[in-house]
């Protein structure tokens, strides 16, 4: 009978790590057809170079980025968007939120949804943006603010919940 528990432990155990690789797959799956799109599937070119460095890195099968490259070339494929969010969070700290989708509207309302369920709300672009540098694919803060420790634990189940959601690409904040 102990076999039994031991085999519950590993289904569990794996669950929980492909339901992570699944999420993490299905977002870099994304970024490379949208890349892929912008650049035909030149697979030469340094975005989409870059997008498919970000997969390897993490272990994603050959097959599927040469899916996500073919599903770019196609004409039947929605257009992908890039997205930018900005909101203050606990401690005023700015915060920035790429995303990449094919409708921004229902988008724009998961992001709007989440926030507010954690007691945030959404600003208006160019409010928080001043505090950061756009650095290749990656905001970089102009200054830093120091944050309680408390904030620090708010802003951590903030950026969670932020990060859970499927379109969402990048959670940037200026916090120390």
């Amino acid at each position: 009978m102990s076999g039994h528990n031991k085999w519950s432990k590993i289904k569990h155990k794996k669950g929980a790590e492909d339901a992570r690789k699944s999420k993490i797959f299905s977002r870099l799956s994304k970024l490379i057809t949208a890349e892929s799109k912008m650049a035909n599937g030149d697979v030469n070119s340094p975005a989409l170079a870059t997008a498919i460095e970000a997969a390897k890195k993490e272990n994603m099968p050959k097959d599927t980025i040469d899916r996500a490259v073919k599903k770019g070339t196609d004409s039947d494929t929605a257009a992908m968007e890039a997205v930018v969010y900005e909101t203050y969070g606990p401690g005023g700290v700015a915060i920035i939120i790429e995303g990449l989708t094919d409708n921004k509207n229902r988008t724009a309302a998961e992001v709007r949804h989440t926030l507010s369920k954690l007691g945030y709300e959404l600003a208006a672009p160019g409010a928080a943006s001043w505090a950061f540098t756009k650095e290749g694919a990656e905001w970089k803060p102009n200054s830093t603010a120091p944050i309680s420790e408390d904030d620090g634990e708010k802003l951590g189940k903030l950026i969670d919940a932020i990060e859970e959601l499927e379109d969402v690409q990048g959670v940037y904040t200026n916090a120390e």
